[in-house]
């Protein structure tokens, strides 16, 4: 081989390598990582869980690299045949949305120990070591918001009801309740909470206004028009897309609504008018913080319990009524906040749901 027919591959292989270097600098930590969501029933587009869930994914997608996928599931016998194609591609990790999936997902990772999962609104116990539950402590948001809408009403009636009466659902009512009681007690009044009543000594936690229903928008209409004409011109739907039937009627009255899960003033702003506030369940934070504990190889099986002090649960700024709402609720709102972080004042969780 002539001298310079060498010098010349030589510099070629240099090149190469540099080049290759360069690329490999700007690789995402995550390529390659598989992570497959289940979606509940609602589907993706529910704008409340089901959406947020996915953009924690979305966001992982973008910041970490990862490659991700969801499924949406029709019926309940869905979950189990969605998780298994997940399972049948290799995806490292596999979450699944809501309280319903807790079987199939249970019997999921009992039959496949060496593969992740996580599920929204749920944990085992005992626990499952590769499996994370997601929960929330919603009635700490939902106080706050309880408390505002008491200090909102001018009928003194605040109306909620929900889709099923399953736990992540009532904890939402039951925080709510407590935070008009609260601010009665407080200020002498007697706003009323249609819809639910905690009763901790019932096996249900208690009895209230439920669709059995988180997809219809027939009965989301229904129901808040109930809780209207029975005087609340404040009103909480806790029932996924349901919701936006009530979002709908609430408009075409003029009333005030609460949404839920996400802000709602952002996800459904053809009713931006009406929200006072949302009660967030971030969910998209917390599947972005486990999927990045599977990038980061220090998965472990457990709960994470999303609060008021990690930022799982929080209030949606107040957009539209910012300046109609008094300075003074406000300020007390956020002295309650840091009296729940700080556990001097219940929210209700420890009365019915643990």
């Amino acid at each position: 081989m002539c001298r310079n027919t060498f010098v010349a591959m030589l510099m070629i292989l240099i090149i190469g390598a540099h080049l290759a270097g360069c690329g490999g600098d700007s690789a995402k930590p995550g390529e390659s990582v598989k992570i497959g969501l289940v979606a509940d029933t609602g589907g993706i587009s529910d704008r409340s869980f089901n959406a947020t869930a996915w953009k924690g994914v979305q966001d992982a997608q973008r910041d970490l690299g990862i490659l991700g996928a969801y499924l949406e599931s029709q019926i309940p016998a869905d979950y189990e045949q969605n998780t298994k194609r997940f399972l049948d591609q290799n995806y490292e990790l596999i979450i699944t949305v809501g309280f319903p999936q807790a079987d199939a997902t249970k019997a999921a990772a009992e039959a496949n120990p060496d593969r992740k999962f996580a599920i929204v609104d749920y944990s085992y116990d005992p626990v499952l070591p590769n499996v994370l539950g997601m929960i929330f402590k919603s009635d700490e948001a939902a106080f706050l918001a309880g408390y505002l809408a008491a200090g909102m009403s001018t009928t003194g009636k605040v109306g909620t009801f929900g889709g099923r009466q399953i736990p992540p659902v009532t904890i939402f009512m039951v925080g709510l309740e407590k935070g008009i009681q609260y601010y009665n007690r407080l200020k002498g009044t007697n706003v009323e909470f249609i819809g639910w009543k905690t009763d901790p000594a019932a096996s249900a936690c208690g009895a209230g206004r439920f669709t059995d229903t988180f997809v219809s928008i027939e009965k989301g209409r229904l129901f808040a028009s109930q809780l209207m004409d029975d005087g609340a011109d404040i009103v909480v739907p806790l029932a996924g897309t349901t919701g936006l039937g009530a979002a709908a009627v609430i408009k075409e009255r003029a009333k005030m609504m609460i949404g839920v899960d996400s802000d709602q003033y952002i996800s459904t702003p053809d009713y931006k008018e009406i929200y006072l506030t949302s009660i967030l369940k971030n969910t998209d934070k917390v599947c972005y913080d486990v999927i990045k504990t599977v990038v980061d190889t220090t998965f472990k099986g457990g709960a994470y319990m999303g609060t008021l002090k990690n930022d799982g649960v929080g209030l949606a700024p107040y957009n539209d009524f910012e300046t109609r709402i008094p300075a003074a609720l406000k300020s007390e709102i956020e002295q309650l906040k840091r009296d729940i972080i700080g556990g001097t004042v219940a929210t209700g969780w420890s009365d019915c749901l643990e």
